[in-house]
């Protein structure tokens, strides 16, 4: 995504398990199977560690299970109870099930915002805790909203950016745990966009640069996505450093 992670919004958190995959990206358990690819109705026999795979069915009911976790593991909901999951899928298959059919997606919402507000709390007491030791690092300014920076480049001019601005920056973003999340450094392509368009925490510190300066920026949640989760590394209440290089204004 060339605009990087600065304009996602709101993740669905709607289970997609049944969606069939076009370009997966993470490659599924390889079992020893035959190199050439196996006829429609040809016995594939395989072995992993624990499991014997002794046909098309068995592969298909390995690769189903295996996507249904990544899918369970997407939407951060891999902590379940398999064995009540396994009864809810036999249940499934012939459409009997134990708990009414118009209160499933309830169970499964009041489940996932249970599992969303334990992380929160946890990336909201790193973060809080990742701040307050970052604070009295020499050199580090922490601004009145919470949000911290240090000037690795001062601004060769004097002109500062309003909201109204369009500018064109390199970024590098991590986690806190040094984790990279999105960069535009790495794509080796700078992004312009409205500053009005990004998260706050940009928002109020590019205002203070000036062409030329590079900054890293400590940005707390409330000032970056909130509650919200943001692509496959960025959890709810999660603190973000970004390093920012202003290189133009528009």
């Amino acid at each position: 995504m060339k605009k990087g992670l600065l304009f996602i919004g709101l993740f669905s958190c709607l289970m997609a398990v049944a969606q069939t995959k076009t370009t997966p990206t993470v490659a599924p358990a390889k079992p020893a199977i035959a190199k050439q690819a196996a006829a429609p109705n040809t016995k594939v026999v395989a072995k992993t560690n624990t499991v014997a795979i002794k046909n098309t069915k068995d592969s298909a009911s390995y690769a189903l299970g295996y996507r249904i976790a990544q899918s369970l593991k997407g939407q951060g909901l891999q902590d379940v109870n398999f064995e009540m999951f396994k009864k809810g899928m036999a249940a499934g298959a012939i459409s009997k099930t134990e708990i009414p059919d118009s209160l499933l997606d309830v169970c499964i919402k009041n489940y996932q915002d249970k599992m969303s507000q334990e992380k929160i709390t946890i990336n909201r007491a790193a973060g809080k805790a990742f701040l307050e030791a970052n604070a009295k690092k020499e050199g580090v300014v922490k601004m009145t909203n919470g949000m911290q920076y240090l000037v690795l480049t001062a601004g060769t001019d004097t002109v500062h950016p309003t909201l109204k601005s369009k500018v064109k920056c390199h970024y590098h973003g991590t986690l806190i745990d040094g984790t990279v999340f999105d960069s535009s450094v790495q794509r080796g392509e700078p992004i312009t966009f409205p500053l009005n368009g990004v998260i706050k925490g940009w928002q109020d510190a590019v205002q203070l640069m000036t062409v030329g300066a590079k900054w890293r920026l400590f940005i707390p949640s409330e000032l970056a996505y909130g509650e919200r989760s943001a692509g496959p590394f960025i959890g709810p209440g999660s603190t973000l450093i970004f390093d920012v290089e202003l290189l133009g204004i528009e």
